[in-house]
């Protein structure tokens, strides 16, 4: 028999009891559309967690204290003196209520910056000016705003020189960042930006970002660094953390790269469970076409012809239900990307995805197209 009349001959008797064929490779849709989103998820996260560490550069540290005691603000600008060291940026955060009239953001991240904020961190202003030293020296009750704050409390219009309320206090909008986006667990488009003295009073500082002169520095500049800090506040290294921007895209790499693994290994298990259920299904219809089995041998079908017809029908009710496994997989990471999640879609994942549904139906059909292959003619044709 040719292939395609083989081909043509499966696709019938699959047809023939559509309702049963659908359950048994809802499975492997399952299964396959799982593998697709969940890898397509887990990329798409890992590449923005990739591009979200690379626009800080690959010069850029991050300082975080965890002891009760931070850093003066003479111990920062003592920090920005070491060797290796281009500037510092450091940094205070809150949440309070931002409002302008009757308009207001709501809870709003409030941070206190210096001068050297917005070049280290890679903003762009929309309109104004920047936070300058003077205002810094004078504590200046002045803001910077995110482009979503400045669309809540001014609707459009031009907010410099405009006066918002930050935690019951006024201060004077100087200018406002361009589109942003999020980058490392900051919105800068919800954000607003205020001198740190004005923010932190007399307050420590906890948090900082240092930028190394060159690339080829960073390593030293975070040694460097590293003892400064336990020598400025007395401190076990515990305590504090230097952190490069390749060392934590490192980290989060491995770590999202593993759980993308574990994921698709999950999804993979509910691939093999649809391979039993194709043999299960192929099983069935083997007992159900015992005595077609018998006709066909009686009139000089081989027992290769036999294997090769069941083994086909396994192969393509697995080929089309990866067909539609890939298709409910781009659907759902298309709805995914709606939702808001990053979907990176890979040809690559998808084809394997196939070929693995290809396999399936090699691997568990061949048991069934075997049983139907050893039938004697003549004790099927017996058969009722």
């Amino acid at each position: 028999m040719k292939l395609m009349q083989t081909v043509k001959l499966a696709l019938k008797n699959i047809l023939s009891n559509t309702l049963r064929s659908s359950l048994t490779m809802l499975g492997l849709i399952i299964g396959i559309s799982s593998v697709i989103v969940l890898v397509g998820i887990g990329t798409g996260s890992s590449q923005s967690i990739t591009d979200q560490v690379s626009s800080l550069g690959t010069d850029t540290l991050t300082v975080s204290i965890e002891a009760d005691n931070g850093l003066k603000p003479e111990d920062a600008e003592n920090l920005s003196k070491l060797d290796g060291v281009a500037e510092t940026a450091p940094y205070t955060s809150v949440s309070a209520t931002v409002s302008q009239g009757s308009s207001t953001a709501g809870m709003t991240s409030v941070l206190g910056v210096d001068e050297h904020y917005l070049s280290i961190r890679n903003y762009d202003l929309s309109a104004g000016r920047e936070l300058s030293f003077i205002d810094l020296n004078q504590k200046s009750k002045v803001c910077l705003i995110g482009s979503d704050v400045s669309a809540d409390l001014f609707a459009g219009k031009d907010p410099v020189g405009e006066t918002v309320k930050i935690a019951g206090d006024n201060y004077t909008v100087v200018g406002t960042l361009a589109e942003q986006g999020s980058s490392m667990g900051t919105d800068a488009d919800s954000t607003v930006l205020i001198p740190l003295t004005a923010a932190a009073g007399g307050s420590d500082i906890k948090s900082l970002y240092l930028r190394a002169e060159n690339e080829d520095s960073v390593n030293a500049v975070q040694i460097t660094a590293e003892n400064f800090l336990r020598s400025a506040l007395n401190v076990s290294g515990d305590e504090i953390s230097v952190t490069t921007q390749q060392s934590m895209l490192e980290t989060m790499s491995t770590i999202q790269d593993t759980l993308v693994l574990l994921l698709a290994g999950i999804a993979g298990i509910s691939l093999l469970v649809g391979g039993i259920g194709v043999m299960n299904v192929m099983l069935v219809s083997v007992t159900e076409r015992t005595r077609e089995i018998g006709i066909r041998k009686s009139l000089g079908a081989r027992r290769s012809n036999i294997l090769t017809q069941f083994l086909t029908e396994a192969l393509v009710l697995c080929l089309l239900g990866g067909i539609a496994g890939i298709i409910a997989g781009l659907g759902i990471g298309s709805a995914a990307e709606l939702l808001g999640y990053t979907f990176a879609y890979s040809a690559k994942v998808a084809a394997l995805a196939f070929g693995f549904a290809a396999a399936i139906g090699l691997v568990f059909g061949i048991f069934p197209a075997y049983r139907a292959s050893r039938l004697n003619p003549i004790d099927a044709l017996r058969m009722d």
